[in-house]
C-alpha cells in the first residue's frame, strides 16, 4: 500500500442529510429510517449514508452511479465544499470536518485541487493566467508561477496557446486548462467531479489516456466521480457505486465486473467488454506441479484481450501464465479465453488467495 502520509483518505461513518434540522434524524436513519421515509414523512433529504472507504496515497479511487446517487455530494466532503451531517473525512490523517476556518483555507490551497465538469475557467483571462491562479492565491512569486504553469500547460499539449482565451478554445482544450491548472498546485489530492463527462467521446478517451500518463509520472490520490461505467473501469485503481446514497459495492474492476453484489451492479457490468477489464488469472487453470511450461508464456495482469491478440498466431494448445519473477502460475487456451470475453467465469474466488502475492 502506498504511504497513507501524502494524500490518503480515509471517510468513516459518514452521513448527509439535507433540511432544516438534519442532526435531529441521523440516529433514525442509521437504525434505517428509508430515503423515502425521510422525505415523506420528515421534509429532509438523505444525501449519504454511512460511507466507508479508505483511498490509498497514490490511487485512482472512483466514485460512479446515477444521476443523484451522492457522487458530487460525498467528493464534496473532501474539501468539505458541503458539510457533513455525521462523521469523519481523514486526509493525511487530519479531519477536515474539524479544521477551522484558517486551517480549512490552508487545506484547500495546499493540500487539494479540483477539476470541474465545466471547466470553471475564468473568462477573462487568458489560459496562461487561469492556469496561474491558483499558484496566486497561495503567494507565489509572477515568474515562479509562470514557469510551473508553463511546464503543465506543455504536459497537458497546450503549449503555444497560452495567450488564447477559454472562448478561442474546443471543450477537451479547456478541459486542458482546468487540468493543468489543477496540477500546478502540486496539491497531494486531485478531485474530480464528472470532468470528462461534457466532452465529446474521442477527446474524452484522449483526456483519460492524459490523465493516465500523467498519474504514472505524479502518483497523486485521485477521486474521480463519473456515470460513465467504461470510464470507470479504465481508470480506477479502486471502484465505489453509489445508489441513493449508499456504496452497493466497491472493489477493483475485476471484482465489480466477475463478482457484481446485487441486480443494480449487474445490470451496470452487463454489457461491459469483458476482453478489456477481466485479466487472465481470474480465468486461467491453476498451475499444477510438474506441469511442463509451455515456449510462449502470458504475464499476469494481462486482460484477455491482450492475451487472445497474443495467441492470435500461436498454435493451438495451452500457454502458460507466469509471474513478474517469470514462475508458472497457471495455464490458458484460446479457447477459453474466448469463452471469457462473452460469459463470467463461474467462479474466480478459487484463485484469489493464490494469486494474491504474484503481484
Amino acid at each position: 500500500m502506498a504511504d497513507q502520509r501524502f494524500g490518503g483518505i480515509k471517510i468513516r461513518s459518514l452521513y448527509k442529510i439535507f433540511g432544516p434540522n438534519p442532526s435531529a434524524y441521523v440516529d433514525a436513519v442509521r437504525k434505517g429510517m428509508t430515503k423515502a421515509e425521510l422525505n415523506h414523512t420528515h421534509g429532509h433529504v438523505l444525501g449519504l449514508r454511512d460511507i466507508n472507504i479508505e483511498i490509498p496515497s497514490g490511487c485512482i479511487q472512483v466514485i460512479m452511479g446515477l444521476s443523484g446517487s451522492g457522487k458530487s455530494t460525498l467528493i464534496r466532503h473532501i474539501n468539505r465544499l458541503i458539510d457533513p451531517t455525521a462523521g469523519e473525512v481523514l486526509v493525511d490523517g487530519a479531519d477536515v470536518v474539524k479544521m477551522n476556518d484558517t486551517e480549512l483555507r490552508n487545506f484547500r490551497r495546499h493540500q487539494t485541487a479540483m477539476v470541474f465538469q465545466k471547466f470553471a475557467l475564468l473568462p477573462h483571462r487568458n489560459v496562461l493566467d487561469n492556469t496561474v491562479f491558483g499558484l496566486e492565491v497561495q503567494g507565489m512569486p509572477r515568474a515562479k508561477a509562470v514557469e510551473v504553469a508553463m511546464k503543465w500547460l506543455e504536459r497537458v499539449g497546450l503549449k503555444g496557446f497560452e495567450q488564447k482565451y477559454p472562448n478561442q478554445l474546443s471543450g477537451g482544450m479547456q478541459q486542458r486548462v482546468g487540468l493543468a491548472r489543477a496540477l500546478s498546485n502540486d496539491a497531494p489530492v486531485l478531485l474530480m467531479d464528472e470532468a470528462y463527462s461534457a466532452l465529446d467521446p474521442l477527446i474524452r478517451m484522449d483526456m483519460q489516456s492524459v490523465l493516465l500518463d500523467i498519474q504514472n509520472e505524479i502518483k497523486k490520490t485521485i477521486v474521480f466521480i463519473t456515470h460513465d461505467l467504461d470510464e470507470a473501469l479504465r481508470l480506477g485503481d479502486q471502484i465505489a457505486i453509489l445508489r441513493d446514497g449508499e456504496i452497493i459495492q466497491q472493489g477493483s474492476s475485476q471484482d465489480i465486473v466477475l463478482r457484481p453484489a446485487d441486480d443494480y451492479v449487474s445490470n451496470f457490468v452487463k454489457e461491459v467488454n469483458r476482453g478489456r477489464v477481466v485479466q487472465v488469472e481470474a480465468i486461467m487453470e491453476p498451475w499444477r506441479a510438474g506441469g511442463v511450461s509451455s515456449q510462449m508464456t502470458i504475464p499476469v495482469g494481462s486482460t484477455i484481450e491482450d492475451a487472445v491478440r497474443m495467441l492470435a498466431s500461436a498454435p493451438d494448445g495451452d500457454v502458460t501464465v507466469v509471474s513478474p519473477a517469470g514462475q508458472p502460475v497457471g495455464i490458458v487456451n484460446f479457447r477459453r479465453l474466448a469463452t471469457a470475453m462473452v460469459n463470467a467465469p463461474a467462479s474466480v474466488d478459487r484463485n484469489s488467495s493464490d494469486l494474491a502475492a504474484v503481484h
